[in-house]
């Protein structure tokens, strides 16, 4: 069956009919995302949803939406989907941020030309009729030090386009290297320094919190008296009450906001006042810009629900079409691994530790983390998946950690994982064959070299003589086949096992009948995801 898809906001036709060629069934309602009664009724049938910022997709949306895989938000702000919900909820959130980087920039870039020469306040005047030539005295943006807060994708555009300016440019940016700030042909300073030096400012960061109210009153008082402040990334960045109050005062010589604290914007302490300019939220808001976030939604989505390829996720890890094909395997080894120990495992986990050896090193790493972390979870919670996995980890307070190391051994590359509980660790180590199939190799430091099938069991046991001939006759006395069967010892009568891959699950009374025997140890039914 075709994935499904709702546009529940206003979307181009061009970007409709890219879901439609990819094989996928989408209905297209723009409109519908405001009403929050019949999207709660119909979402339920949907495993994609596409939308703007019209469509808030809330926790109480989420838990109606059964099927729902990926939410897809044409633009880059994702401030009206509850992230946290659609993580625990299993369902990926992408936006497209690389769609409207020039047009968000250009709209900074006016700004300042706008609030430098008094632009709007100057053509209300002249409209009016009167000519107030003298009133409306600028600066130049020539010869000024713009500070910008966040030089990454729009950030750098913008300083690529001040220096054009021939303005000079300092930048705080925690991820900013000093290298990086060298090719970008700006200066990377802290933030009191950029602050005591821009004669502009302009923001480009998200709304987290680190940078929430970054632009504080305190923050704002070490700005130099005549500074200019553009906001065109996110309301709640600059304190508007104080901005405001230094306007008034003459310290703050303009303003030029595009997002506000609380948007719509229909009250504001910067509402009327003179040299602040301000605009319902338009960065984006240009032709090029919409046409480009729709038809990169409308891809990634695409790529998702037809080949599990995930771009520009919030909420796990990207993976492009090419990885996936290669990684697939080893995605399901990663899962197969963290099934087995969450099966075996009884007891709270505290740790979950992966070493990846050999060529696997240079695969995604992130991702294949996620896939054992959902492993070794879903034995609790059915529900849950590569997106959930790592956040119910995280509510449960399992550290989760990674090494990496060349490889060691015979196999070209393989990955182990170790769960830690309060009384003991249990490991297990697995490879890809060249056939494409996952295998087990090592059990409880014992190597094997175990063929993963749907229905599984696992014994432990001494090395004594016996064991294969008990476990052979008592599957076919009581109707069980073995499609597969694969011992391991650690010495000669030490610590011994057996994985046996059966067609059809053991029934329990042919479990106690191995018990019974005293022969073994532990004696576990495993379930596996094998398709």
């Amino acid at each position: 069956m075709a994935p499904k898809v709702l546009v529940s906001d206003s979307l181009s036709e061009t970007a409709v009919q890219i879901f439609r060629d990819r094989g996928i069934e989408v209905d297209f309602e723009p409109g519908l995302g405001k009403d929050k009664d019949r999207l709660l009724e119909v979402i339920g049938k949907y495993d994609g949803l596409a939308i703007r910022s019209a469509t808030k997709v809330t926790e109480k949306l989420l838990q109606a939406a059964d099927n729902l895989k990926v939410i897809g938000r044409a633009g880059i702000g994702t401030d009206n989907v509850d992230k946290v919900a659609a993580s625990k909820k299993g369902v990926i959130v992408m936006n497209t941020p690389f769609g409207n980087m020039i047009t968000t920039a250009e709209h900074a870039i006016a700004m300042m030309f706008a609030v430098a020469r008094q632009l709007p306040e100057a053509s209300a005047s002249t409209h009016a009729g009167k000519w107030e030539k003298s009133k409306f005295m600028g600066v130049e943006l020539t010869g000024k030090t713009l500070g910008v807060i966040g030089a990454g994708n729009i950030g750098g555009i913008v300083c690529d386009r001040a220096r054009g300016l021939k303005m000079k440019v300092v930048a705080f940016d925690p991820f900013l290297s000093e290298d990086k700030a060298d090719q970008m042909g700006v200066e990377k300073v802290e933030l009191d320094e950029l602050l005591k030096r821009a004669d502009f400012i302009t923001l480009h960061v998200p709304l987290i919190d680190s940078t929430r109210n970054i632009l504080s009153r305190e923050n704002l008082l070490k700005t130099k008296k005549g500074v200019r402040i553009i906001n065109c990334a996110r309301g709640g960045l600059v304190d508007e009450e104080a901005l405001a109050d230094l306007l008034k005062s003459g310290h703050v010589a303009g303003a030029g906001f595009d997002v506000f604290a609380e948007e719509p914007a229909t009250e504001n302490p910067l509402f009327g006042l003179p040299n602040v300019v301000c605009t319902p939220h338009l960065g984006a808001a240009t032709t090029e810009a919409q046409e480009n976030v729709a038809l990169q939604v409308a891809e990634q989505m695409s790529d998702y629900l037809m080949t599990g390829a995930v771009t520009n996720a919030l909420n796990m890890p990207s993976v492009t079409a090419e990885e996936a094909k290669v990684m697939g395997p080893w995605l399901k080894l990663a899962e197969h691994l963290g099934a087995f120990v969450g099966q075996m495992t009884d007891e709270p986990i505290k740790a979950v530790n992966l070493l990846y050896d050999g060529a696997v090193v240079d695969m995604n790493l992130d991702a294949l983390n996620c896939a054992a972390v959902a492993g070794v979870m879903k034995c609790a919670n059915p529900d849950v998946n590569v997106v959930s996995a790592p956040v119910i980890a995280a509510d449960r307070g399992i550290k989760i950690s990674r090494t990496t190391q060349p490889k060691s051994g015979v196999f070209d590359a393989y990955i182990k994982l170790t769960v830690v509980t309060e009384s003991r660790e249990r490991s297990i180590a697995g490879t890809v064959f060249s056939d494409g199939k996952p295998r087990f190799i090592q059990i409880k430091g014992i190597n094997i070299d175990a063929e993963i099938g749907s229905h599984m069991l696992y014994t432990t046991n001494k090395d004594i003589p016996g064991i294969i001939g008990m476990l052979g006759q008592t599957m076919g006395e009581n109707g069980v086949n073995i499609a597969n069967f694969t011992l391991g010892r650690a010495a000669e009568g030490g610590d011994a096992i057996a994985l046996l891959y059966v067609d059809a699950p053991v029934p329990d009374p042919v479990l106690k009948m191995l018990c019974d025997t005293g022969m073994f140890q532990s004696v576990k039914p495993l379930v596996f995801d094998a398709a």
